[in-house]
């Protein structure tokens, strides 16, 4: 029983790392990608 509940619990760590690797992956993407998409849509909005 105690294995099982252990089990569990390093199902959920490896669930919770993944996620924060995902999120630092898209946080450091926006943070290089972020004033162009910025500047794409200045353009847009000044072309309307």
């Amino acid at each position: 029983m105690l294995y099982l509940l252990r089990e569990k619990g390093q199902g959920l760590v490896e669930y919770a790392l993944i996620l924060v690797l995902v999120a630092v992956v898209v946080i450091i993407i926006l943070a290089l990608l972020g004033p162009a998409i910025g500047n794409i849509f200045s353009s847009i909005v000044s072309s309307l």
